[in-house]
């Protein structure tokens, strides 16, 4: 009876950990996502991901789940969800998309004029200067923000998605 549920018990868990996205999955998941809106911005591909992948926990924060919202952007709108049986109200925008939390990221980035001169005088090859100048700029409050960032771009190689951009390019429209 206790080897049954120890047994039962190791299955469940392993379900529950299998259904969270990990790094992996999510690099996988959004990269080409992610260098195409690095070819119609600008911004790195790799800071596209590597904040999102730090602000969302992989996708798997309340708000990236329930929200589609993987970097924390707040809204001007309040909205609902429900974990555990409760009504969650929140202040975080809602997306109908991942790619469309992506691309607001990346609108917020070159559009916004406390973030815009980053897209007029950074290369998309230059992840450290973006990291740096997000976090200078006031994205965060956090003054491990860009090194944190950095470390997941480190630790992932995400900036191999910023080089050869004429081949990353190819190859996201061969996939489509």
């Amino acid at each position: 009876m206790k080897k049954f549920l120890l047994i039962n018990i190791l299955l469940i868990s392993s379900l529950a950990a299998s259904a969270q996205n990990t790094s992996q999955s999510y690099i996988e998941k959004f990269k080409d996502n992610a260098i195409r809106i690095m070819h119609e911005t600008g911004v790195p591909a790799s800071i596209i991901l590597a904040a999102a992948m730090h602000e969302s926990a992989n996708g798997n924060s309340n708000i990236a789940r329930n929200l589609n919202n993987q970097f924390g952007v707040k809204g001007y709108n309040s909205h609902t969800y429900v974990m555990n049986h409760k009504k969650v109200r929140t202040s975080y925008k809602k997306y109908d998309s991942v790619m469309d939390s992506f691309q607001d990221f990346a609108r917020i980035m070159t559009e916004r004029k406390q973030f815009s001169h980053l897209a007029e005088t950074l290369s998309h090859y230059d992840y450290a200067a973006w990291a740096k100048g997000i976090q200078r700029s006031g994205y965060c409050s956090s003054h491990k923000w860009a090194a944190q960032v950095m470390g997941i771009i480190r630790k992932y190689n995400l900036n191999s998605f910023d080089e050869n951009p004429e081949d990353q390019k190819q190859l996201a429209e061969t996939k489509q």
